[in-house]
């Protein structure tokens, strides 16, 4: 989204802000160790299996940003049950669904900036078209369900954005960041 704001962690100004944060992967799949990820897992990405009893897919949790039009997203994983898993296979380059009922799963991924975010009941709507599905938390007290189900400001998503941006151990990657666009020229 172009929006001008100046960050309070570094005092650097910016001329976007970001509207989406992706999980690369199930946080149960980045708790494996390293060397068994080959043998025990399958991640896609947008499918990922994990001992050939536990399933995911990634989909889109959108939160309604107050006064504007585009969401902010944030790019979770949630478990399915086997059956639902094969469905979302089956469904995911269709054509666009309306009839599909929504799916349970818990969240799998763990979102940093908040109370830990692990299982919380979720519903899965397949959406077809090799569209993402979109995941609903179920209405609870936890900070982010509060946010999807009541929206957020442009200030809070500026507020993710520095937490997201200014996490221990990110300032050498920042910092390696910022030189290598100040020498692409961007």
């Amino acid at each position: 989204m172009q929006y001008l704001w100046t960050c309070a962690c570094c005092d650097q100004r910016y001329d976007t802000l970001p509207m989406r944060y992706d999980a690369p992967a199930p946080y149960f799949w980045e708790t494996l160790p390293e060397a068994e990820r080959d043998s025990r897992a399958k991640l896609h990405t947008d499918f990922c299996t994990i001992d050939d009893q536990y399933y995911f897919i990634r989909g889109c949790l959108e939160i309604h940003v107050l006064g504007q039009v585009d969401p902010f997203i944030w790019g979770v994983w949630t478990s399915l049950s086997r059956d639902n898993f094969r469905r979302a296979l089956e469904l995911f380059n269709q054509e666009p669904l309306e009839r599909e009922p929504a799916r349970f799963g818990w969240l799998a991924s763990n979102l940093e900036i908040y109370p830990s975010t692990l299982n919380l009941r979720t519903y899965v709507r397949f959406r077809g078209g090799g569209l993402r599905p979109t995941v609903e938390l179920e209405p609870t007290d936890h900070p982010l369900a509060i946010e999807q189900q009541h929206g957020i400001t442009v200030k809070r998503v500026q507020e993710i954005a520095v937490a997201l941006k200014h996490r221990p151990g990110d300032d050498v990657a920042q910092k390696e960041e910022t030189a290598a666009l100040r020498a692409s020229g961007e």
